[in-house]
């Protein structure tokens, strides 16, 4: 028989597995009795990951939208001999997909990097916050990740490829696991995302994926136990999916004030928010009176994004940032073309920002908000 380890604490993070997702739905109530839901970050997932991994607000990690503005000169400069090329060409997905493949490549960015649908006449005015592996020491713009901390104390661990097929990441864990060597592992599964991006929270696709996890996940504890005298499971998340039921285009009718973009202003219109840099007064003023007759979403305020811990030095994320109601997407924006049926990404208050915990045992430390589950993570590896 094999000579178990002693213990051995499974984080698995399951992209957009929401509270409201969860909510009426069955999901291994009998292997995770302790259930909670967490307050999840404004942003992306670009920014609620970091803060997963860092306990820290996106402020403090440095990490939000995927593009911000710089003054400064951009090492995307060369990109914009491509605004020449026929538009048509240029705004495929699979062209852009190819491009930004080639980007990658050339600037050594380990991180996720995607162009999406940025203008390449403006692409010089913007620089990119994920050029580093999160899931690797050092990965952070500021501070330590739990990655750092782990290194640091000599634990032994496995981390999931994320640029890998779930099934992959569930095979190498597995295998992990058959040597009984590790004490803490990281299982990344991000395909629920893309799947309620698609269908919506509502779908019975999402229930067969839910099963398909499930059955997955049983097989995990089950040779883990074989190998461990103590198998600590926790899943969480990094926020919930709202059902997208209305579009509203931004850019056509900030276009309508006859400013020059580029001159007096420039703006990154993500699914959620329009996030404004200005060069002049006139400019500010004017966009502001529009946004604030627009119905289907709201100014941030100084001191709410300062409760929300976006308030960035340098206001490199956004001098002005308008936020959607939940429910609503810009269409077109600069991350995408046509409506879909799920987003996230909106105003943390929301039910349907909100993450999920799960865990066979009681969390080590109070978890109410996403930033805990770094403590968490800290507490069961010992580091």
């Amino acid at each position: 028989m094999h000579n178990r380890s002693e213990k051995v604490s499974i984080v698995v993070f399951i992209d957009a597995l929401g509270w409201e997702v969860l909510r009426d739905r069955r999901f291994l109530e009998d292997e995770l009795p302790f259930r909670t839901k967490l307050r999840s970050v404004l942003g992306f997932s670009s920014a609620c990951v970091p803060s997963i991994l860092t306990g820290n607000q996106p402020r403090d990690h440095g990490h939000w939208s995927f593009f911000y503005h710089t003054r400064e000169r951009s090492l995307f400069w060369p990109l914009r001999l491509l605004q020449w090329l026929p538009s048509g060409m240029t705004d495929r997905g699979r062209v852009r997909n190819w491009i930004s493949k080639l980007v990658k490549r050339a600037y050594g960015f380990q991180g996720y990097f995607q162009l999406y649908n940025m203008p390449f006449n403006l692409i010089d005015r913007f620089d990119y916050c994920e050029k580093r592996d999160l899931f690797r020491p050092g990965g952070m713009n500021k501070g330590d990740s739990i990655f750092d901390h782990l290194e640091r104390s000599d634990t032994k661990y496995h981390c999931s490829d994320w640029r890998q097929p779930e099934e992959d990441n569930l095979e190498s864990l597995q295998s992990s696991l058959s040597e009984g060597e590790i004490s803490f592992a990281f299982l990344y599964m991000a395909s629920m995302d893309g799947l309620l991006h698609q269908v919506g929270k509502a779908s019975d696709q999402v229930d067969a994926k839910l099963v398909w996890y499930e059955e997955r996940l049983r097989e995990l504890m089950a040779l883990a136990r074989e190998h461990y005298g103590e198998v600590r499971l926790f899943i969480c998340s990094d926020h919930g999916m709202a059902t997208v039921d209305r579009t509203v285009d931004i850019g056509s009718r900030v276009t309508s004030l006859g400013l020059d973009e580029g001159r007096d202003y420039v703006v990154t219109y993500d699914s959620t928010m329009a996030r404004f840099w200005f060069y002049n007064d006139e400019a500010r003023r004017q966009i502001s009176t529009l946004l604030a007759d627009i119905p289907e979403g709201r100014i941030l305020s100084d001191d709410e994004l300062v409760a929300l811990g976006c308030d960035f030095d340098g206001q490199q994320y956004g001098e002005l940032i308008f936020l959607l109601d939940a429910g609503v997407i810009i269409v077109p924006s600069h991350m995408g073309t046509k409506p879909i049926t799920g987003m996230h990404g909106y105003h943390p208050d929301h039910p349907d920002s909100d993450a999920s915990l799960l865990s066979n045992v009681p969390p080590p430390v109070g978890a109410e908000c996403i930033t805990d589950v770094f403590h968490l993570m800290r507490a069961e590896a010992g580091a």
